[in-house]
């Protein structure tokens, strides 16, 4: 799921095109495929967007471009990415699942033709509350599941690509343990490991 997901949120849902800019929010194993389907799509810039530093050296690995931590900055970070790129990103992804990242998503793509595809689940019943005037002028919010994928037709053409060398999802894994360790395997994945 989170190959496919984060890979067929930028090839499929978003439809980055070559020469593009896309913020990627969130490094998991989701983001980290975002970014590698906006490097198979063609942009030309990928700011992987994380608190997590030690997360940049794969992000970088895997095609992005600029790597950058909320943190580091005095400001919002729709801010920073608005400045970095002049007028916001082409694309932005929301890969956490906060609302507050969704919506610094959202305005760190351009104003008048950025797409930002919500990936992240939110806690069932959640709700978001948003300044309507980010999306008047021209912005798209989309969400996905499945990356877009229809899994009876496009999970068997994924196979396929792996096994062609198109892309190699094996750079996502980080640990491999036996099914006996499996909380030891979420434990790795709630501290960011």
């Amino acid at each position: 799921c989170g190959f496919s997901t984060g890979y067929g949120a930028a090839i499929n849902t978003a439809k980055v095109k070559p020469g593009s800019t896309c913020a990627v929010f969130g490094l998991g194993g989701v983001g980290l495929s975002v970014v590698m389907g906006c490097k198979a799509a063609g942009a030309s810039r990928i700011i992987a967007v994380d608190i997590n530093k030690d997360k940049f050296a794969k992000a970088k690995e895997l095609g992005a471009t600029d790597c950058i931590n909320p943190r580091d900055f005095q400001k919002p970070i729709q801010e920073v990415l608005t400045e970095m790129t002049g007028q916001g990103v082409d694309y932005s992804f929301e890969a956490i699942g906060h609302a507050d990242t969704m919506i610094a998503a959202l305005a760190s793509s351009n104003m008048s033709t950025g797409v930002c595809v919500m990936i992240g689940e939110l806690d069932s019943g959640s709700e978001i509350s948003i300044d309507p005037t980010l999306l008047l002028i021209g912005r798209t919010w989309k969400g996905t599941a499945l990356g877009g994928w229809k899994t009876r037709e496009c999970i068997p053409k994924l196979v396929s690509g792996y096994l062609e060398k198109k892309f190699n999802s094996d750079l996502l894994i980080t640990h491999t343990l036996p099914f006996a360790k499996v909380n030891e395997g979420f434990e790795l994945l709630r501290a960011g490991k």
